[in-house]
């Protein structure tokens, strides 16, 4: 079993013992051997990358389990009840009241038909109104009756995200599981969300439990953190001693994997993947990836060690591992680039409300361009603009020299083919119908006219996405995200771009997947001479793969310049806070 001990002697609010969670009707295990124990007031962190069981743990503490999963052993103490063995209608009475769920995607938790109000008012049976105003001035917003009677789509992201908190901590709960609430939110609301859950928990005593896969916001918020992989809880412990001092190669390799704002750092993902549950190896499940794996890691599993009080690790060589981050080395380009796609006076809008405002931008050939800004500062808007999705602009766009029309649909097919786009989510842009191979070839079909060897074409760009030959025959829900995102990049380059516009194309992916997914960038970039318009909220990600950056704010350009030059002195006060707003964490090497 994996413990996570409090460091202070107090009656704890949590207390999971020996959880277990399994598939049905396969009978392979999730979750497992998981123990954790949660003080009142106190945020533990519970990371890892996709797949490894952090959202069905975090269900599962809700005595919650999704379709096709059961709660097979173990127990979860809540104030003391262990609601793994109540009766279903008791355990729904104390969900809200005892313990509640913040959501990932406050959109999709939110009904759109009901009033903010209506849903605040009915989330936990009734509630007076005073007590709806009051949580609402808690969450830092308007509590008048103009805002109550809103819809959620009259909210912006992060006012949405607020009010899922404030409808979790409506009832005064003692837990509170929070299931990666800041994804996709720019990094000044990530940090309004953040102030207000520390704020909230503080305020009531609630623990709670944090599930992410964003390390520096962990680093950020949280009081001690368990690392999952494979179901199982590797290593746990207090954060910052974790994040200092990792024990566990799993651990050290996804500190090694998280962008570094100073630029210093290379960003290193781990290579392969976590096994299915249905075919974990015998002895360790990192031990495939894992470059410390000796002979017995394969065939037994490791204990739990004691590194320190209240840290452990599963780790035969617990006590061996060494963090030894790569100086980062700058990708060769052109010193002085001639221009590929020139912007000028672009003003754009949606019906009569104008959100870009006389854009103009130069993107050099073979040269990562990042547009960076806070939700609603037009980054994609502008990005939209360049492919011919957005046509309700004013000014020039050109490409080589050439202006291009406004929509797409009125550009030629070669000027359709130059410039590609790789949309943020891969779940909604690759047709679930299609096989890998009719998503790829499909486009080039259309752009390029008749192939002379498909087969060759196909297995050439998957390649160069690093992806098998062998996923061409799958379905999109026969692939992990990470995949996904490759099969949407593979997609854009068999046409052969000159401009590939990426827009925020890593923001849901976890750091592992994240880093592979810019090595791959920057090696296309290197050896197709590739010319990429990157958008982004993450500025360490922009310090690690872009050349040139150009921060938007209320739809303009308000700083523009080598990135370096504009993260080292920073000459905006807009970007200085982006910059003071972004989590962040030193990683060092450890004896």
């Amino acid at each position: 079993m994996t413990s996570t001990t409090p460091t202070t002697p107090t009656t704890a609010t949590l207390d999971v013992d020996h959880l277990r969670i399994s598939g049905v009707p396969s009978d392979a295990v999730i979750v497992d051997e998981v123990r954790l124990e949660i003080a009142p007031g106190e945020i533990v962190g519970v990371v890892g990358e996709s797949g490894s069981g952090k959202t069905t743990l975090g269900l599962g503490l809700l005595a919650y389990c999704k379709r096709g999963t059961r709660l097979d052993d173990g127990r979860i103490l809540i104030g003391g009840r262990d609601i793994a063995v109540l009766p279903a209608g008791e355990v729904r009475r104390m969900r809200g009241v005892s313990v509640a769920y913040i959501p990932q995607s406050p959109a999709s938790a939110l009904n759109p038909a009901l009033r903010i109000g209506t849903q605040l008012r009915e989330c936990v049976g009734d509630v007076d109104e005073a007590r709806v105003r009051e949580v609402l001035r808690e969450v830092a917003l308007p509590d008048d009756d103009t805002f109550l009677k809103r819809y959620p789509h009259q909210l912006s992201g992060g006012q949405q995200q607020r009010i899922a908190i404030a409808m979790a901590f409506i009832g005064k709960p003692r837990l509170i599981v929070l299931d990666e609430p800041t994804t996709g939110l720019d990094v000044t609301t990530q940090k309004h969300v953040l102030e207000t859950v520390r704020r909230m928990c503080s305020i009531y005593g609630s623990a709670a439990v944090y599930i992410s896969h964003d390390m520096a916001v962990v680093a950020d918020l949280v009081d001690r953190i368990a690392v999952m992989y494979s179901g199982r809880v590797v290593e746990a412990g207090p954060a910052a001693e974790v994040l200092a001092r990792p024990r566990h190669p799993y651990t050290a390799r996804l500190l090694m994997a998280v962008p570094d704002l100073a630029g210093e750092r290379q960003m290193l993902g781990i290579p392969g993947h976590a096994p299915s549950p249905l075919h974990r190896p015998d002895g360790c499940a990192f031990a495939p990836r894992c470059l410390l794996a000796e002979d017995r890691c394969t065939h037994e599993r490791p204990p739990e060690r004691q590194i320190a009080e209240g840290h452990t690790a599963r780790c035969f060589k617990a006590g061996e591992v060494r963090v030894e981050p790569s100086p980062r080395v700058e990708p060769a380009v052109a010193p002085t680039p001639e221009p590929v796609l020139e912007i000028s006076g672009l003003s754009a809008r949606y019906g009569r409300k104008r959100v870009l405002e006389g854009v103009d931008l130069t993107v050099a050939r073979g040269h990562c361009t990042a547009l960076l800004g806070e939700s609603g500062s037009g980054k994609t808007t502008l990005s939209r603009c360049i492919a011919g999705l957005h046509a309700d602009f004013e000014g020039t766009i050109t490409l080589d020299g050439e202006p291009l029309p406004a929509s797409s649909f009125r550009r030629t097919t070669d000027q359709r083919r130059r410039v590609q786009y790789v949309f943020q989510n891969p779940y909604e842009s690759l047709n679930p119908r299609k096989t890998v191979r009719e998503l790829v070839l499909a486009p080039v079909k259309h752009l390029c006219g008749a192939v002379a060897d498909p087969e060759a074409l196909l297995q050439d760009v998957l390649a160069q996405a690093a992806l098998r030959p062998d996923l061409a025959d799958r379905f999109p829900d026969q692939l992990s995200g990470g995949e996904r995102q490759r099969v949407a990049i593979a997609r854009a380059l068999a046409a052969k771009p000159d401009v590939l516009v990426c827009d925020e194309v890593t923001s849901a992916l976890d750091v592992s997947v994240q880093s592979s997914i810019v090595e791959l960038l920057q090696r296309l970039q290197a050896e197709l001479d590739l010319t990429l318009v990157f958008v982004t909220h993450d500025i360490a990600l922009v310090r690690n793969i872009a050349q040139q950056v150009a921060v938007l704010e209320h739809g303009r350009i308000v700083e523009h310049g080598p990135v370096r030059e504009v993260m080292q002195n920073p000459q905006h006060a807009y970007t200085r806070s982006l910059m003071k707003d972004t989590p962040t964490f030193v990683l060092e090497g450890t004896p």
